[in-house]
Formats: structure tokens, C-alpha cells, sequence
């Protein structure tokens, strides 16, 4: 989702091709309107001004397109291609095969665009040698020219965002599934070695998925390094991938960017937003709200399904997590939930807006009069 100048809301639903344009009725269910059709798996939209011009920027699958925007439109103006050939299914050497091919964008106070591109699998080493690298973050200019590789080794990369004040890019990110156990021990305390063994029970735990600032020209590790839980859930040391990295010989993992904060493994975090220029409630306001789309694989529905909120202290450090909407899941156990959250934005009213895409909804979670 994305607030437009004017206060209109736009989101975009990749299956049909379109983002959705909701205005304000004055009460009740907002107008929708098609704003913009016909294009490939569009997600994250951006606005932005260079030189006096508002742009709206939307990352489709295999490209980076962008329009003039004017308060008020229902509908896109004609639209222009700034990053071309990004890759996805139609990519030859993945023979139609991407597992995350939904693009995430963002632009910095330096008026660069920054681009997320997925890991095309669970955990390979074909995407390290790729051009474009996948599992990564370029940077380009606003026209789309002078593409470089800002950092690399994060494996997707779904909501990006600026502290605002700061030139910090911040990231959510999905780590990766079915990891190995990494020790030669017994998992359950036995005298076994369940060294490389895929363990349900350790799966569960592991990795943690992360938020964190993106290091220019940092290496976050996957798919030779992976985050590893510990109580405060941050500055998460990097453990080795016994699958891809047993013997050290890719990436010595004490070298690897350390992520600021932990979710609990498999939330699958999506889009955030910080609060700080927003009109919400004061108390939140020194922040940043984050969706969980919640684990698709895990045992027990324990990770994710809920919207959670970070709040940051004068020096740009991000505090520990703290629920903000639960109630998502009816039975842990039965694996029955009803709804799955996808991104959180702020609206011009104060409130806070939520996507479902399990549900086909928008929330909006408002403040109570005082």
C-alpha cells in the first residue's frame, strides 16, 4: 500500500495485474477505482519528487516503471520503464522457475531508488553468481540509470524503508526454510550426531527472520550464513550453513553483517513502515510498524499473524518488539487462522491501515477518542 499526496490509498494486487485507487466517501466504504491495469505482478509502490515532479514508482516483476502523479487522479498517466530486464519466471536460466519474484522498491533523501531483488529458491548458490545477484539490494538513479550492487546476501527483502531524518535504509527480511541442524550433536540431548539433519522441531526456531539497516556495500550471508536466535533477539550472530557452507570454504560467517533485530523464525515479516512523520498517536510515532504474514510450514502456527511495532530511541537503534494487532489465528494447533497481514501504513487521519491478502481486506486500526 501506499499514501498518495492527496490522502488516497493505493494498493496493489499482483495476481490481477492492477493497483486499486480507494478514496474517501465521507463515511462507510471508500470509492475504489482501477488505477492501474494490465501490468505483471505489480507490488510496491513509491512516491516521490525529483526536481518538482511527484512520481509514482511500482515494482512489477521484471522492471521498475514510474508516472507523473497530480492530486486527484483516478487513474495512471502514462507510465515509463526506469529498470527493465529485472529478473523473474521469464528469465531463461531459471526455466520459469522464481520463487520470490515480487519486487520491493524504495527512495532515499539521496533521490536513489533502491531495488530488492528475492532469491529465486529456498537457499541455492546459483543466485551469488547471477547478474543481476539476486538475494539483494541495488541502487540506481531516479531516472533508473547507474545501477551498482549496494549489498547482497539477503535472501528477500520484502519491506524496504528510510529512518526517516537519516540516510539508513532499513529492511525486512524472509530468511530461509528447511535449514539443516548445524551441530554434531543430538538435537533431543541424546548421544546421537544430527549434524545436516533437517529437524522439524529445530526448523521451527530457525533462522530467525530479521529487520535491520542495510550496511552500503554489506553481505548479510545467506545462502552460506544464517542468523541464530538469542534472547534479546538482537545483533543476531551469523552461524555457518552446513548445506552450502559445512566447511567454512564460501564465507567465514564471523565476517557477515550482523541483522539489528530478530522475528521469531518464519514470521515471514512483509511490508513496515516508520510512524514518524505520520499523524498517528504521539506515542507511536518513534517507530516503525511491521506486517507478519506468518509461517506456511511450521508445526504449530506460532510465528507471524499479526502486525508488531519497534520503537526507536534518538539514536536510530530499534527497541524490542512488541504486538500491536494479534487474534489472527483461531486454532494454533488446527492450523486455522483468518486473516494473513501484508503491509501497514499510516493514513493521513492518524489511523493505521492493514492489508490481508488471506482475507481480501484492508483494516484500519484508529485511535480512540480521547
Amino acid at each position: 500500500m501506499a499514501l498518495a499526496p492527496n490522502g488516497d490509498v493505493l494498493v496493489s494486487v499482483p495476481g490481477e495485474g492492477k493497483v486499486v485507487l480507494l478514496r474517501d466517501s465521507g463515511g462507510g466504504v471508500p470509492q475504489q477505482f482501477d488505477f492501474a491495469t494490465n501490468m505483471s505482478q505489480p507490488h510496491d509502490l513509491v512516491f516521490h519528487t525529483v526536481a518538482g515532479t511527484t512520481y509514482l514508482y511500482i515494482s512489477e516483476s521484471n522492471q521498475v516503471t514510474r508516472s507523473v502523479y497530480q492530486a486527484g487522479d483516478k487513474e495512471s498517466e502514462a507510465r515509463e520503464a526506469v529498470v527493465t530486464d529485472l529478473p523473474d519466471a521469464s528469465t531463461p536460466e531459471l526455466q520459469g522457475m522464481y520463487g520470490h519474484a515480487l519486487k520491493n522498491i524504495a527512495i532515499g533523501p539521496d533521490d536513489k531508488l533502491y531495488v530488492s531483488i528475492g532469491s529465486s529458491c529456498n537457499a541455492c548458490d546459483g543466485d551469488t553468481v547471477s547478474d543481476p545477484i539476486r538475494a539483494s539490494i541495488y541502487q540506481y538513479n531516479a531516472d533508473g540509470s547507474g545501477r551498482r550492487l549496494m549489498a547482497q546476501g539477503i535472501r528477500n527483502a520484502e519491506g524496504l524503508d528510510f529512518l526517516p531524518g537519516t540516510n539508513k535504509l532499513w529492511v525486512t527480511v524472509n530468511e530461509r526454510d528447511e535449514i539443516a541442524y548445524p551441530f554434531h550433536n543430538g538435537f533431543n540431548g541424546d548421544n546421537g550426531d544430527d549434524f545436516k539433519q533437517v529437524i522439524p522441531e529445530y526448523v521451527n526456531d530457525n533462522p530467525p527472520d530479521t529487520f535491520t539497516s542495510v550496511r552500503d556495500g554489506g553481505n548479510y550471508g545467506w545462502p552460506f550464513c544464517n542468523p541464530m536466535p538469542n534472547g534479546s533477539m538482537s545483533k543476531l550472530q551469523m552461524m555457518r550453513d552446513v548445506q552450502f557452507n559445512a566447511d567454512d570454504s564460501h564465507m567465514d560467517c564471523s565476517t557477515a553483517d550482523r541483522p539489528d533485530k530478530g522475528f521469531h523464525a518464519h514470521s515471514a515479516p512483509l511490508g513496515f513502515s516508520f510512524l514518524q512523520n505520520s499523524a498517528v498517536p504521539a506515542s507511536y510515532r518513534n517507530g516503525a510498524a511491521a506486517a507478519l504474514h506468518g509461517c506456511w510450514n511450521c508445526t504449530t502456527l506460532e510465528a507471524g499473524y499479526k502486525v508488531s511495532y519497534f520503537p526507536f530511541d534518538a539514536a536510530g537503534n530499534a527497541g524490542t518488539e512488541i504486538d500491536l494487532v494479534t487474534g489472527f489465528i483461531t486454532d494454533p494447533e488446527g492450523r486455522a487462522y483468518w486473516g494473513r497481514p501484508v503491509d501497514v501504513i499510516p493514513d493521513a487521519k492518524g489511523n493505521m491501515l492493514i492489508s490481508d491478502d488471506f482475507a481480501g481486506a484492508i483494516y484500519q486500526l484508529y485511535p480512540l477518542p480521547q
